[in-house]
């Protein structure tokens, strides 16, 4: 079932970056490399689709929002820069460019249906002037981006509304504002929180291998003035034994249609912990996550990714012996049933899941 959406003031504490922008001026994508976070703040300008697809596939740019929002500016792109003189060349250089980002990272529903809008978008205006083809690809893009913002902060108005004052609250990965247009997803509600006063303690699980908690989750939280906390990922069923968390926040790359959400890994032994403790598990989801035509979390495809994030990417020399092998899954599945409930744009849905998606949906 869904219970109704909250409603509350407009936040006034806005995150002071932007992770994904348009620059008018030049026409480049400007993101924020998250790979550098957070010893080096640096914009990198992209003006290909090739470089929005690398961009994504090695991190600059994460997040399933965040994702989506670059991918359709990607699209975008290759629309622009095709060197042809008809439509038909045109098309083919857009439909290229769709197929190179779309190959680029599989888990996160958001790339692809982003990608979706923007097909669709070419095909209704494809018979118009050039110039107004290209305008609307850019207007739908501008729309998918404008679009999350405002989900995000309905994300976070109905999740707060799960809160307590002064709770200890637990995050995995970073589905912040470094994740999506703006607020994030389940860092909205703190964000939220932030601004009326609830005084959250956050405890920010580092994130192996990758580390999004500890170098993303963390820096943006500290620079709004959130206490916040990292731990180990190891150590989360510690600080949950010892009663200083209260509400464990997450966010999700893909929802299917029974309410098992995939998320970073190591979200699953999150959950496991959190309902052994009795500790409420929310995923925060816009609905654009939502794959109704996934039937459950084996049907999910989830991503692999190169040993040596694993064995050697933040050190000066290799962690693990030579000729050892590293398993290396980007995201896990947790299945609905450890999962409190499903925080959205439109509500949160509450078990049963499979109902309360498809009643939200509609």
């Amino acid at each position: 079932m869904s219970m109704a959406p909250t409603h509350g003031t407009t936040p006034e504490a806005r995150p002071a970056f932007e992770a994904v922008r348009f620059e008018d001026d030049t026409g480049e994508l400007c993101l924020v490399d998250q790979t550098l976070l957070p010893g080096e703040v640096r914009t990198i300008r992209l003006v290909e689709a090739a470089q929005v697809r690398e961009a994504i596939y090695e991190l600059r740019v994460r997040g399933a929002p965040a994702i989506g929002i670059a991918a359709a500016y990607g699209a975008y792109l290759g629309a622009r820069r095709s060197a042809a003189r008809d439509t038909a060349g045109i098309e083919g250089d857009f439909a290229a460019a769709c197929a190179l980002l779309r190959a680029a990272r599989p888990t996160a529903v958001n790339l692809g249906w982003a990608l979706q809008r923007m097909e669709r978008r070419f095909q209704a205006e494809k018979d118009r002037p050039q110039s107004e083809l290209l305008a609307a690809l850019r207007r739908e893009a501008d729309g998918i981006r404008a679009e999350d913002e405002e989900v995000c902060r309905r994300i976070g108005e109905n999740g707060l509304a799960l809160l307590g004052r002064g709770w200890g609250l637990l995050t995995h990965c970073n589905a912040g504002a470094l994740a999506t247009a703006r607020y994030g997803t389940a860092l909205a509600p703190i964000y939220l929180g932030q601004e009326r006063g609830y005084g959250f303690r956050v405890f920010a699980d580092e994130t192996r291998p990758l580390l999004q908690g500890a170098r993303l989750t963390a820096w943006e939280l500290h620079a709004a003035g959130v206490d916040v906390t990292v731990i180990c990922d190891n150590m989360a069923a510690t600080v949950m034994s010892q009663h200083r968390v209260q509400a464990v926040l997450v966010g999700c790359d893909r929802v299917a249609a029974n309410g098992d959400t995939a998320n970073k890994i190591g979200t699953l032994g999150v959950a496991i912990i959190a309902r052994h403790y009795g500790i409420p598990f929310y995923v925060h989801a816009p609905l654009s996550t939502i794959d109704a035509a996934c039937p459950d979390g084996s049907a999910i495809p989830i991503e692999e990714r190169p040993e040596a994030e694993v064995t050697e990417r933040w050190y000066r020399q290799r962690m693990t012996p030579p000729g050892v092998r590293a398993y290396n899954p980007a995201f896990d599945v947790t299945p609905h049933g450890l999962i409190s409930a499903i925080v959205t744009e439109r509500g949160v849905i509450v078990p049963p899941f499979g109902e309360g998606i498809k009643a939200t949906l509609a």
